[in-house]
């Protein structure tokens, strides 16, 4: 029974341990782009205070090329250390109550879009369609140069 106690007490502090171990930088760098996750409104005003542009990805769930620029270009390292550093960074499904205001407000007929807005909204470029990541990376320094 002593012996039992004592592995569950060094199985539980493992687990802890490793709970709160740091993820080293190549992880962190590799993870690619880091999305938002409050609203629109909430990322216009990040964006704000932290003087900032904002990256806008208007995706349907459906989409082809939507999901081929979440699962390569989005996970792209240099994609993510640029766009994390540079933007704030946000997905908004365009047939949501959300995303229909903004298919709205920016006029957006296809998906993918992607938007790069100022903190006030106001469009500074767009694109429609898939990118792969040099080719994103481009986008990005039409507004913010490296």
């Amino acid at each position: 029974m002593k012996k039992l106690i004592i592995f569950f007490s060094v199985l539980c502090l493992g687990v802890l341990f490793l709970s709160f171990s740091a993820p080293n930088k190549e992880e962190t760098a590799a993870k690619g782009i880091d999305f938002f996750k409050g609203t629109f409104q909430e990322a216009l005003a990040l964006a704000e205070k932290e003087k900032k542009y904002v990256f806008v990805d208007v995706y349907a769930t459906w989409c082809g090329p939507c999901k081929q620029l979440k699962r390569t270009t989005f996970k792209d390292k240099e994609v993510g250390t640029y766009f994390n550093k540079n933007f704030i960074n946000i997905a908004i499904d365009g047939e949501t109550e959300e995303g229909d205001e903004i298919l709205n407000r920016y006029n957006i007929r296809s998906y993918p879009t992607l938007l790069i807005l100022d903190a006030k909204g106001r469009v500074q470029t767009r694109h429609s369609g898939f990118m792969k990541p040099f080719i994103l990376i481009n986008f990005g320094r039409r507004i913010v140069p490296l």
